[in-house]
């Protein structure tokens, strides 16, 4: 599939989706929100596909936020369809099956930001920054950043940061358990492969299912705990767990085979 804001490339199991508007500071516009759900729409169909990383061309910026110019002239109900949209969008990457990492390099403010908290872990570069300074402009985050923030770092640090649009840098995003590792920035998407390496060794449907029931925490629509007995007990009906306990049995690595 042709894209004009992304760029897709596919090794050994590995998507790398990266957002390609260096000239923007790979800003978010609809367009290029719309090509990454359908290369995550993509990646869920390709059984080539085993894990994903999403990154921003450049060095300077993962996503340095939304394109303003384009919804600046933007009334009340345009403005709920767009940010309807880019939930839905960031709400594919969250829900996922295949594990996503984002890789932040530079700036992921606004926009960036939210989708790099969407993605199931992050690891930053030495010269990330991160924040949602949505209110400079008299507005809120729009792609779940109010909610997913809380989540990952707690209501009063949440506020603050949405309230004061205050940038924090790498280190105070690890403190902060915003993301998983800091690395130096030509390091930055051989640890993230490093990472989905290490879980690519696992078994796969039970990768997914843990992906399912971790996001069914913060789902109220959803029973967490019964989630996690179905699929509990949907695992012992695979493949893979019979690999696994016999490998387990007979003392040797476990050579799983499903996508």
């Amino acid at each position: 599939m042709g894209y004009n804001n992304i760029l897709t490339e596919c090794t050994d199991g590995i998507l790398l989706i990266t957002i390609n508007r260096p000239d923007k500071l790979n800003a978010l516009n609809k367009e290029t929100i719309a090509e990454v759900g359908q290369a995550i729409a993509a990646a869920e169909k390709d059984s080539g596909v085993r894990s994903i990383i999403i990154t921003g061309a450049g060095n300077k910026a993962f996503i340095a936020g939304a394109d303003i110019s384009e919804f600046a002239a933007y009334t009340t109900q345009e403005a709920k369809v767009l940010s309807a949209h880019g939930h839905g969008v960031f709400n594919s990457v969250e829900q996922c099956s295949k594990p996503v990492i984002a890789a932040v390099n530079g700036f992921a403010l606004g926009g960036g930001c939210e989708l790099a908290m969407a993605c199931h872990m992050r690891v930053a570069s030495e010269n990330a920054k991160f924040g949602q300074p949505e209110v400079k402009l008299g507005l809120i985050p729009g792609y779940g950043g109010t909610q997913r923030l809380t989540q990952l770092i707690g209501k009063a640090k949440a506020m603050e940061l949405l309230m004061s649009a205050d940038i924090i840098d790498a280190q105070e995003a690890y403190r902060l358990q915003l993301v998983n590792y800091v690395v130096p920035q030509e390091q930055l998407l051989d640890k993230c492969r490093e990472i989905l390496n290490k879980i690519m060794a696992q078994a796969p449907i039970a990768v997914s299912e843990i992906i399912n029931t971790v996001n069914a925490y913060y789902d109220k629509k959803q029973d967490g705990f019964q989630l996690e007995i179905d699929q509990f007990g949907r695992c012992f009906s695979t493949e893979d767990f019979k690999e696994g306990a016999t490998a387990f049995l007979e003392k040797r690595k476990a050579s799983f085979k499903s996508k």
